[in-house]
């Protein structure tokens, strides 16, 4: 980063679950994506770093593609023999895609993990998360609405956002606009700088406008276009509500329901590799043209700027 100093972001991971190409997938994005030539560049999967120092950074969900994340981004690797500028990380849900990276930072190294007691259960319930050494290894149980220090400086506050629980733990149709502990937004403040993650979110509710009205940077679910855009390029059965995510065009669409709100910069990010808006077109440029940003591996955002 050219300047270490101030309120900062990085994302590291732009893509939704199984990321951009996915593996399995033949798309038309992910065609794009495996050619150097096409301009569609590979993207992994989700996750923010935050920082007010450039040295010590907090994550935001931990993707199974932190190594690589942390690998490609130079003010997350160690300065010294046995070291790491990453202090905390948060989860969001219990997705594998936010939860699966914990997995990846076992070796030893002091670490904060803050979670709701929803996501806290589902590490529990799961024994490979034991590989996290609690002698270095220190986990919070969050509180929704109830402030907490993320960083020396930054202030996090978790709220409940529409979502489902995770795919895994589906028993039947599972409640699609669920508000508790499994879905969570994350504010963000450091001096009058005030920033929303919130990379999944099934609808927008005036409760939840007025909250972020003013925002200087939101970063919002951008999953899918359209609702159905999945059965429509033929690689399931699923529209984006049954996954818990909001499409962004439509009448009942992120992009209309956002447009009206005073935010500094706005961007979207966990995006499908599905989505058309990853490609050059009148999709993207709606985008654009409504002062959205796509997010990306390696973007950097200065939160202190409304510029």
């Amino acid at each position: 980063m050219t300047d270490s100093s101030g309120f900062r972001g990085l994302v590291l991971g732009a893509a939704a679950g199984g990321g951009l190409p996915q593996w399995n997938c033949g798309c038309q994005n992910c065609r794009l994506a495996r050619d150097p030539a096409s301009g569609v560049r590979p993207q992994s999967q989700s996750s923010l770093a935050v920082s007010l120092d450039g040295d010590n950074w907090a994550i935001l969900n931990a993707s199974p593609d932190i190594r690589q994340q942390i690998v490609d981004n130079r003010a997350l690797h160690p300065r010294m023999l046995r070291d790491s500028p990453i202090k905390s990380v948060l989860i969001t849900n219990g997705d594998i895609d936010h939860l699966a990276g914990l997995l990846i930072l076992r070796e030893k190294q002091p670490l904060d993990v803050f979670v709701t007691s929803a996501i806290g259960e589902i590490i529990d319930d799961n024994p490979v998360f034991r590989a996290l050494d609690p002698a270095f290894v220190t986990r919070y149980s969050v509180v929704l609405e109830r402030p907490f220090s993320l960083l020396p400086g930054l202030e996090a506050r978790l709220f409940a956002v529409p979502g489902k629980v995770p795919l895994f733990m589906e028993d039947g149709e599972p409640e699609l606009q669920l508000e508790g502990e499994q879905t969570v937004g994350v504010e963000l403040t450091a001096g009058d700088a005030r920033v929303y993650y919130i990379p999944g979110c099934a609808h927008i509710s005036d409760a939840l406008k007025n909250r972020i009205d003013g925002a200087d940077a939101l970063l919002f679910d951008g999953t899918v276009f359209t609702d159905d855009e999945m059965i429509t390029v033929g690689v399931g059965q699923k529209t984006g509500q049954r996954m818990g995510h909001m499409a962004i065009s439509g009448a009942d669409g992120s992009l209309s329901a956002l447009a009206g709100l005073d935010i500094a910069q706005k961007m979207y990010v966990h995006i499908n590799n599905t989505n058309p808006i990853w490609r050059a077109g009148p999709e993207r440029d709606m985008l654009e043209e409504s002062g959205f940003h796509i997010g990306y591996d390696g973007m950097e955002i200065d939160f202190d700027s409304n510029t």
